[in-house]
């Protein structure tokens, strides 16, 4: 008997694996926060003999050499990958024991990456689950663009290739098990569903479906932006991550705050949105830690300036700490845990900005004099907009204040978390802002006039 033990980065829409049998196992693409894999296998009561990785991945830090470093366990990785590691170069068709009558076998995938591998998961010789990493994913594949520009297109028919080389060689009823397609925008669509096999892949995956010309053409067009941060995620996994410490950070008090805002250092509220609009240190910005924190505070920092964290809780930071480590903002300038009224000097008052509807809007906007800034991606805009809304996308916002139009700004996305991340940008700014906190499909309820709405708004976040 074998288990699959799935270890949910629901931040980062992402998926790691832990694997075995009765003695041993094999992790597939771990967090760099191992020691909740550790606690897994220790919670099975195994050894872990093995790691693998099915790339060098672009859209977070692994923990696979720390990993293999502290157990001691085999660190397999595509021969193909440049590393400044020692490790165990694995080619197509290379097998390893995991278990007693478990072995995993390799598969070259190219496509997400030119090295991309997937793992087969095979008892006593018949397939029982495929490990696909950015290769085949929930009714979707990998995006093929974040290596290099000039391979995009070659890499978009490998990853056809790939996916149909899974379809004929693994039976209908094989599990597959991917890394991406949870959220990642490693993704190149919306992946729907918790679970899938390769019988429903081939009826409804369009890499399945369609010749490769269509599916190329149509994936390529399809292509969102790119995470800023993926820039530096392929060589901090290429050179070897560092261990994590995720011991508290410094304390800040209210004058420290000050300081560090004065030297311009980005200061991040993680509390929730409500709570931040409601009253918060003046040019603090509101990444809310139950939302992607991770992806979008690593896409909108510039690279390597220092962060403080204000929490509503130690939990809270903790949490914020795990989920940022694993995106390589390794560990905050300081932090403070509390409410602003311990955040802010004496004599000065918290600031704060209303939240609204889209009904609200409707009330508002007859009365003139404002602007609604959609903070949506261009794909999601594509799919609808509201008739003479500005758009800027809020992982471009903080280069662009200088061409958000004067008056009153009403800024809206999807569900209303990016939003809440424009409006704390905007209002450290100084400008006036309500944060349109409603699902985008209520703006044509509310009865405002929305051009080429597709029905959905897209994602609500």
């Amino acid at each position: 008997m074998f288990f699959i033990d799935t270890i949910e980065l629901s931040g980062l829409g992402n998926r790691s694996y832990l694997v075995g049998g009765a003695h041993t196992a094999v992790v597939v693409d771990p967090p760099r926060d191992i020691d909740q894999v550790i606690a897994a296998a220790a919670r099975r009561g195994v050894r872990i003999s093995h790691i693998v990785e099915t790339h060098l991945h672009n859209d977070y830090v692994t923990g696979g050499l720390e990993l293999a470093r502290v157990t001691g366990a085999r660190y397999l990785v595509p021969a193909a990958a440049r590393v400044s590691f020692e490790r165990t170069p694995v080619h197509d068709g290379d097998t390893a024991e995991i278990d007693a009558e478990l072995t995993l076998r390799a598969l070259a995938t190219p496509g997400h990456t030119p090295h991309h591998t997937a793992y087969l998961l095979e008892e006593n010789g018949t397939a029982v689950a495929v490990f696909t990493g950015g290769s085949l994913l929930i009714g979707t594949v990998g995006r093929p663009d974040l290596v290099e520009p000039r391979l995009t297109e070659r890499l978009a028919r490998a990853q056809h290739a790939s996916v149909h080389r899974l379809a004929a060689e693994l039976a209908d009823e094989t599990p597959v098990l991917p890394t991406h397609g949870f959220g990642s925008f490693c993704s190149s669509a919306q992946a729907s569903g918790a679970a899938t096999t390769i019988g429903k892949e081939k009826e409804v995956n369009e890499a399945l479906v369609r010749d490769v010309d269509t599916f190329v053409a149509d994936l390529l067009a399809g292509l969102d932006d790119i995470p800023a941060y993926y820039a530096h995620m392929g060589p901090a996994n290429a050179a070897g991550p560092a261990p994590v410490d995720l011991t508290p950070p410094a304390v800040a008090d209210a004058e420290d705050i000050a300081a560090r805002l004065a030297t311009g250092e980005w200061v991040v509220d993680l509390r929730n949105r409500v709570a931040f609009a409601e009253g918060h240190v003046a040019g603090s910005f509101n990444f809310e830690a139950q939302g992607q924190l991770a992806t979008y505070l690593a896409w909108l920092i510039p690279w390597g300036k220092p962060v403080t964290l204000l929490a509503a809780s130690p939990e809270q930071l903790a949490a914020a700490q795990r989920e940022l480590v694993r995106v390589g903002i390794d560990r905050p300038a300081a932090a403070a845990v509390g409410g602003p009224g311990s955040w802010i000097r004496d004599g000065e008052a918290p600031a704060s900005f209303r939240r609204a509807t889209f009904a609200d809007l409707v009330d508002r906007r007859t009365a003139g004099d404002i602007v609604v800034l959609d903070v949506r991606r261009d794909s999601e805009r594509a799919g609808g907009h509201i008739e003479g809304s500005v758009h800027i996308p809020v992982h471009t916002l903080h280069r662009r204040l200088d061409e958000v139009p004067a008056g009153q700004l009403w800024v809206h996305c999807a569900g209303g978390m990016r939003a809440a991340i424009a409006a704390s940008l905007l209002d450290a700014a100084g400008r006036d802002v309500v944060a349109v906190d409603d699902g985008f499909q209520a703006a044509v309820a509310a009865g405002l006039t929305v051009c080429g709405c597709r029905g959905d708004g897209g994602p609500a976040t």
